[in-house]
């Protein structure tokens, strides 16, 4: 699609709005860029019109395609009005998947998402490719546009496919579904379809990277046209497939059969072994060899702020999972951990149910402390699970939990909630999380 005289609406001038706008402008579209926020930083960003504060559908005139930012909801008075103009609607997802030419690997799932990416570029780039690793996990795909790659690693969020047309990952990865984001979709279902649409586009020449053990994700196995490669803790005679077989990762890609080693993996809990099985199931797909994969493996130390040790004081283990922000994410978290545990939860409610957490709370934690906008919500669920605390911020929650905690507990951040109440996002509350730990 060519873009250059075509006036163009940018919605939401965040980091991938940003740099959508940016990659327009150079292809010589003439942009008009809205956000709700007044405080926007006009330097930063290409010439056009620019409207700021509540939404004015003024800012439709004449435009020819709309680009929203993937936090913007399909209620946005913008959007809306877009929909009934009948005026095309991208995101930059959709812009970037046309304008990039290496083939793109792209991962969805309620959680692991960002593990599987960042392992996979350490994969392609221990492989000595040259590899982009971003979208929703970080730099907006579109950003690399003009870039000399040979693989494309992307995380995808939900919001992100929403408005997808043609964007065709070579392989797409879909790891889970669990409730998440019930305050932007009306149930389960809803927001399953959302993350469906990975593989909507997808051939015969494609891969689809499937967990064959979360039902949600497999009965999608059946109508999907490119190649399966599953992944999953027991064998199947379906194949090719990637399964775990005690300190290993066993695999047969349709043509040769092995394993590749886990006993150097650092990262803790079963989720993680499925994790490294996507990964390996992905990266078989695009012929990286066995022994780059096990070497990559064996390399990588994980992600900040995901079932991260900050510190040992007095026998007390701090793990800071900030980025554990839905009740899947928790009960992976908990389940990773010894008991007896002293968790910290809580932030802003995204609409699901904390009833998940009651069964590994009774199990393995013997205090609960809930912070923030939803902790009166998730004291009153979780009440009877085990000892339940409600405070308002997350330092006098440390503190308590250091009260509370004794040689060979774990104190573990793990929010199942977002951080937008008291924080700018999940990286901002585990690295005050850290600054506290490491205060006592």
């Amino acid at each position: 699609m060519e873009f250059a005289h075509k006036r163009v609406l940018i919605v939401g001038l965040g980091v991938s709005g940003a740099a959508a706008a940016h990659a327009l402008a150079s292809r010589g579209a003439a942009l008009v860029m809205a956000d709700q926020r007044v405080d926007i930083v006009r330097e930063k960003l290409p010439t056009g019109d620019l409207f700021l504060g509540e939404e004015d559908t003024a800012a439709l005139r004449g435009v020819d395609l709309v680009v929203p930012s993937p936090g913007v909801p399909p209620t946005s008075a913008l959007i809306r009005g877009a929909v009934e103009a009948r005026i095309p609607i991208f995101g930059e997802l959709e812009l970037a998947g046309r304008m990039v030419k290496a083939p793109i690997v792209a991962v969805t799932g309620t959680n692991g998402k960002s593990t599987v990416t960042t392992l996979l570029g350490e994969i392609f780039k221990t492989a000595r490719w040259k590899t982009f690793v971003g979208g929703n996990l970080g730099i907006p795909l579109i950003e690399a546009a003009n870039g000399d790659f040979e693989v494309m690693v992307v995380e995808v969020s939900s919001y992100q496919l929403e408005t997808i047309k043609q964007f065709k990952p070579h392989v797409a990865l879909h790891l889970n579904l669990a409730a998440d984001h019930l305050d932007r979709y009306r149930n389960l279902e809803e927001y399953g379809a959302a993350k469906a649409r990975i593989f909507m586009n997808q051939d015969s020449g494609d891969w689809a990277v499937m967990n064959r053990d979360d039902p949600h994700v497999w009965k999608l196995a059946s109508s999907v046209r490119s190649r399966l490669f599953s992944f999953g803790l027991k064998k199947t005679a379906n194949t090719p497939a990637v399964w775990l077989d005690g300190d290993q990762l066993a695999y047969d890609d349709g043509g040769c059969q092995g394993a590749i080693d886990l006993t150097g993996f650092r990262l803790p809990g079963a989720h993680n072994s499925m994790n490294a099985a996507a990964a390996v199931a992905a990266a078989l797909a695009m012929k990286v060899v066995p022994d780059v994969i096990t070497k990559a493996l064996h390399r990588f130390a994980g992600l900040p702020h995901r079932i991260e040790l900050v510190r040992e004081k007095d026998g007390v283990r701090y793990v800071d999972d900030s980025k554990g922000t839905n009740v899947g994410a928790v009960v992976e978290a908990i389940a990773a951990m010894d008991p007896p545990v002293v968790l910290i939860a809580g932030g802003v409610d995204k609409g699901g149910s904390y009833e998940p957490l009651c069964e590994p709370l009774s199990e393995k934690v013997k205090l609960a402390i809930v912070i923030g906008a939803a902790r009166e919500k998730m004291r009153e669920a979780l009440q009877g699970a085990t000892r339940v605390e409600s405070v308002e911020t997350l330092a006098e929650a440390v503190s308590i939990a250091a009260r509370e905690a004794r040689a060979g507990d774990t104190v573990l951040l793990s929010p199942a909630c977002s951080s937008f109440d008291q924080f700018k996002n999940y990286a901002e509350r585990g690295r005050i999380f850290q600054e506290l730990v490491r205060a006592l």
